[in-house]
């Protein structure tokens, strides 16, 4: 598969046409995603129309975009026109078809990408894998037993699957980085604002993309990035760009922590190995300065799920899900909330509120003497597809950090972070490397991601080339 890079530009060349790169999309689509559950919805006729406009422009001799004639995910959070947002979810099943794109879909379309469907995502946002009672079961194609995480594992599944090069992400907890560690990809959360939101109230979420290389995440960046009068937390425009910058920018010398646990993680002992393997072949590389400052912040698991969901019943109750679609809802969601009523006499929002406050403070302090927080993406491998979230790592209770402990800590922060791909395990599944940088210095972390890259070119699975059996089985 080409990356998206490589086909804006044949396009541009002359050497592709929109319309082929479209339609050689659809074609692997249909041989792959029945075994994967990676779109839960296509559209290839608007498809097919919109890469007939692009290739009449170019006839014409106009220009195209920076995406012109890539074909793209986009996750069933984003209103994408002409497609239903469900969210994963039973009970907006029935939506009505969106009649206008978000800001971050529209910049995409704007730069002549085009959307061929919607990915599949963990229903409402709220699992670390990827399946729902509306879609099924979305799988890994590194070993289609297990997950490509969540929340945002369709479009993960999607682009390492080879169905598409680039397809859409949001991350509120890691579900853009978890993805992309369980898959293989690259894998940016930016500058909470970097991308425009829809909400400009939302406190923790950040819009992205999944892809298989950096050039293509810098591409994505460099288009979706930039401010918005709709999003009042949107960050000014960079201006620079991100697609030169990761190949030239210097940053010998930066100051490097590395840390497998922050003192409250459980981590899988290979998963850490690896990580921290591929933490020190970039120091090397990049000529890093390794860093020995203490730092063992709060753990927000807790504290970050109690802000979030605070509200949760009460808001499905007003919304009539609860109490009688409680068996519509997906079993992970069915479990979280089973979770929130059993601990409600020990919720204090307030009490929490106040830790993440806390922790804001303590990466504040940590990037006044590093420039750099290296950790492995996820606590462990990719778990079975259909399981809820793992409490015991290694033999380990890990019911206070869970399969992503990394993730919230960042998204609280607003700090830029990404995950790479760091190296496979004994039985053949990816590992993230998750790197964290000062907040808007998403260049940096692209630039180390474009130095690992080279220094250790990544595989991908042979998904297309080995027999699999589609899933029939509904969570």
């Amino acid at each position: 598969m080409r990356s998206a890079v490589e086909t804006a530009e044949m396009v541009r060349r002359g050497e592709l046409s929109a319309l082929q790169s479209v339609s050689e999309a659809f074609t692997r689509i249909q041989t792959l995603n029945g075994p994967l559950n990676a779109f839960v919805q296509l559209n290839q006729q608007a498809a097919e129309q919109a890469a007939q406009a692009i290739d009449a422009r170019l006839a014409r001799g106009e220009s195209v975009g920076a995406l012109a004639g890539v074909p793209i995910g986009v996750k069933d959070l984003e209103a994408c026109k002409g497609f239903r947002v469900t969210q994963g979810s039973w009970f907006l099943r029935d939506s009505p078809l969106c009649e206008n794109d978000t800001h971050h879909v529209a910049r995409l379309r704007a730069a002549d990408a085009i959307p061929v469907g919607m990915t599949a995502m963990s229903e409402f946002g709220m699992d670390s894998a990827c399946a729902s009672r509306l879609w099924g079961v979305t799988r890994n194609p590194w070993n289609p037993a297990m997950t490509p995480g969540g929340s945002s594992g369709g479009s993960a599944a999607a682009v390492a699957g080879g169905m598409v090069p680039l397809a859409t992400g949001s991350d509120a907890g890691g579900s853009i980085r978890e993805p992309a560690a369980f898959t293989g990809l690259v894998g940016l959360m930016p500058s909470h604002g970097r991308i425009p939101k829809q909400d400009g109230f939302s406190n923790f979420t950040a819009m992205g993309a999944l892809t298989r290389t950096v050039a293509d995440c810098a591409r994505h960046l460099d288009v979706a990035a930039g401010p918005h009068d709709g999003d009042r937390q949107s960050l000014p425009a960079f201006g620079q760009r991100y697609e030169s910058l990761m190949e030239t920018l210097e940053v010998g010398g930066l100051r490097a922590l590395w840390s497998g646990d922050l003192g409250y993680a459980v981590v899988d002992p290979e998963v850490e190995a690896i990580a921290r393997g591929a933490a020190e072949r970039l120091m090397s590389a990049a000529r890093l300065v390794p860093s020995r400052q203490s730092f063992t912040p709060v753990n927000p698991y807790r504290h970050w799920a109690v802000v979030m969901l605070s509200n949760l019943e009460a808001d499905w109750t007003k919304q009539g899900i609860l109490p009688h679609g409680f068996d519509q809802l997906s079993r992970p969601v069915q479990h979280l909330v089973e979770l929130m009523r059993a601990n409600r006499k020990d919720i204090d929002v307030d009490a929490s509120w106040k830790q993440l406050h806390r922790l804001e403070q303590q990466m504040a302090e940590l990037f006044g003497q590093v420039d750099l927080l290296m950790t492995p993406a996820t606590a462990c491998r990719p778990y079975t597809a259909d399981a809820l979230i793992p409490t015991v790592i290694d033999g380990r209770d890990a019911s206070e950090s869970g399969a992503e402990p990394f993730g919230a800590l960042i998204n609280v922060c607003w700090n830029p972070a990404i995950s790479i791909p760091a190296g496979i395990t004994a039985d053949g599944l990816p590992v993230g490397l998750q790197i964290v940088a000062r907040r808007h210095r998403e260049d940096i972390l692209l630039r180390l991601a474009r130095i690992s890259e080279q220094t250790a070119p990544w595989t991908f699975p042979d998904f297309a080339l080995r027999q699999a059996s589609p899933a029939q089985d509904r969570p």
